[in-house]
């Protein structure tokens, strides 16, 4: 997994390529110039959220980070749209009066949220932990055909885990373990096993 300390531009890799909207052009230029001086290549930026959407499908970049409220449209919506047809880590941006928003979040697709205001520092963890969970997902759910079949396992696998922690007290990392290691056992694909312990009861021994 990725060093979230290490940014793109100390690692000798090509740039990560990010498009930002942020309806607030003051936020927005602080974020796009932050992630400029991290080694970030911002390709575009908007500030409505159908913006955001046809900039992705224009553009085609590793993250996306996006506010929840938006004129055009909001964060959550253009997440679900983004999520469901493009190769590409989501990050949302949230107000802290707006922390109820996290799980929907997280079902529309998001890998990883910052809450405002928040600091320069916690930019670049937040981006590369959406970017390690966006190829953790994207290398487990490898046998899926299609980005939308990808987006239905991982959203099953999140379900999945979210069971076993509300039923157990697992911690996510503990429940993705569990989920990883009878994959692994039983020669099936993650899906398969979070389908297992969401239909048919399957539980750590």
């Amino acid at each position: 997994m990725t060093d979230p300390a290490e940014t793109p531009a100390a690692s000798g890799v090509p740039p990560v390529r990010v498009v930002l909207a942020e309806d607030e052009a003051i936020i927005r230029l602080d974020l796009k110039e932050t992630l400029i001086d991290e080694g970030y290549d911002v390709v575009g930026d908007t500030g409505r959220g159908d913006h955001a959407v046809e900039l992705v499908a224009e553009l085609d970049p590793d993250v996306v980070i996006l506010d929840i409220k938006m004129p055009g449209l909001d964060g959550i919506e253009a997440a679900t749209r983004i999520a469901g047809s493009h190769d590409t880590a989501v990050v949302i941006l949230t107000a802290f009066s707006q922390r109820d928003l996290i799980d929907r979040a997280v079902e529309a697709g998001a890998l990883a949220y910052l809450v405002k205001p928040f600091q320069r520092s916690e930019l670049v963890p937040a981006v590369e932990v959406a970017r390690a969970r966006h190829r953790e997902m994207r290398a487990l759910t490898d046998q899926a055909q299609t980005l939308a079949d990808r987006l239905e396992a991982r959203k099953v696998i999140d379900r999945a885990k979210g069971v076993l922690s509300d039923e157990l007290g697992l911690s996510e990392n503990d429940a993705f373990r569990f989920l990883q290691t009878s994959a692994m056992s039983g020669r099936q694909t993650m899906a398969d096993v979070a389908r297992a312990v969401i239909d048919e009861g399957l539980r750590p021994s």
